[in-house]
């Protein structure tokens, strides 16, 4: 029987551990914690069905300039910490050049075509329907230019796509979400989305499954991994484990395991941010507010509202200043009482320069295999690419085509 030892139980790493099982390999999922209780946790629990294109860094110097000002809420970052990132944010201004970006979007959009039925048939087989809306999300405008801008965009990606969306003046709005108290200049409706009340309970149900299949959940470290006489080898807390094949589908944390074998990977670490907020009244469907770049999911726990990316230090102290500005912006639409938690959550997106993940064997050691990479998207893609991963390393036909996930291609 073949074997892997796959390193990271986020979604990626599930997706890849389910996939390589359904398969017939022996695998054993390796983590320092529960299953899904990092990235995978806090993000805003939406499986991005129409997020065809990959988010691209602005080009233009008024966009810059606001960045850099810090005039928006979408990117905050502390300036102490900006030299760590300008080498990885240099070449992902390089890859979003429009040619090289539509490129990338040509692949991406293969993979995006696949998430919702990936994520169906595990959601079907871990009985995790419970945790699943399939209405959609929305995005609302306040200025009226910017709601236009935003459906004639729309209007683009469902012709070259077929993504399906529409566009709902503030009194359809106000209708379909009665606990807002303003509905601005109206929304941009995404049909096809999901959403999900509470990701790490996904996680886990599909960690559940894949236990129930017959296969291994331990904790261990991941910079245990070496080459063994079977292939390779980790440290668990029941002794170590060997197996012919290892996937690194550690996320942010990839590079740093990597490095060890002679991998230099850049990769933008965006920090984010998430808390839930009591409120007599919650939304229907997450509702992401586009001037001051964050969403309000309604969560098991409580109204999530989680923010865009953070530029710091592995080792800064977290500085929720976008969460404040969030729940500022929130108040003017939504009544909202005290939050749940004593602190904000915070977690690290793994975002690769090119905008697509790496997906396939490591260039240099045989049996060593990347899946990482996924940026905004871990939660949208990871059973997708997990499925795409396990094809490949079994010799299968791929679902897509995997040339562009290739380790070593850039």
């Amino acid at each position: 029987m073949r074997s892997a030892i796959v390193l990271g139980a986020g979604m990626v790493g599930l997706g890849t551990a389910l996939h390589l099982q359904q398969r017939g390999w022996s695998v054993v999922l390796v983590d320092r914690a529960e299953p899904g209780r990092e990235t995978s946790f806090g993000n805003a629990g939406i499986i991005q069905g129409e997020a065809v294109e990959p988010y691209a860094m602005p080009r233009d110097r008024a966009s810059l300039w606001a960045i850099a000002r810090g005039r928006g809420n979408d990117v905050h970052y502390e300036a102490r910490f900006l030299h760590r990132h300008l080498g990885a944010l240099a070449r992902y201004w390089w890859h979003s050049a429009p040619r090289r970006h539509a490129a990338a979007s040509r692949a991406y959009a293969t993979l995006i075509g696949q998430a919702i039925p990936e994520h169906a048939a595990l959601i079907a087989a871990s009985g995790a329907g419970n945790l699943v809306r399939r209405g959609g999300f929305r995005v609302l405008f306040r200025e009226r230019r910017a709601l236009d801008e935003a459906a004639a965009e729309a209007e683009r990606l469902r012709a070259a796509y077929g993504v399906r969306a529409r566009v709902l003046p503030p009194a359809e709005l106000g209708a379909a979400e009665p606990a807002l108290r303003s509905a601005g200049e109206g929304a941009v409706h995404w049909e096809d989305p999901w959403s999900v009340r509470d990701p790490g309970a996904l996680a886990a149900a599909y960690a559940a499954l894949f236990a129930r299949r017959g296969g291994v959940v331990a904790r261990g470290e991941a910079d245990s991994l070496a080459p063994a006489a079977r292939g390779w080898r980790v440290r668990t807390a029941d002794g170590p484990v060997e197996a012919a094949a290892a996937v690194v589908a550690l996320g942010p944390w990839s590079p740093d395991v990597l490095r060890r074998f002679g991998y230099r990977i850049a990769m933008v670490r965006k920090r984010g941010y998430h808390r839930h907020w009591r409120s007599a009244r919650t939304l229907e469907l997450p509702l992401l507010d586009a001037q001051h770049g964050y969403v309000m999911a309604p969560m098991a726990a409580g109204l999530r509202l989680t923010t865009g990316a953070e530029l710091a230090g592995p080792e800064a102290a977290t500085a929720p200043v976008q969460l404040a500005r969030a729940e500022a912006a929130a108040r003017d639409l939504i009544d909202l009482d005290g939050p749940r938690e004593n602190a904000p959550w915070s977690g690290t997106r793994p975002c690769l320069p090119g905008m697509l993940p790496l997906v396939g064997e490591a260039p240099r050691h045989p049996g060593l295999w990347f899946h990482f990479g996924h940026g905004h998207q871990g939660l949208t893609l990871g059973p997708t690419t997990g499925r795409l991963l396990a094809e490949v390393m079994s010799g299968e036909t791929p679902l897509v085509p995997a040339a562009p996930f290739r380790p070593g291609r850039r």
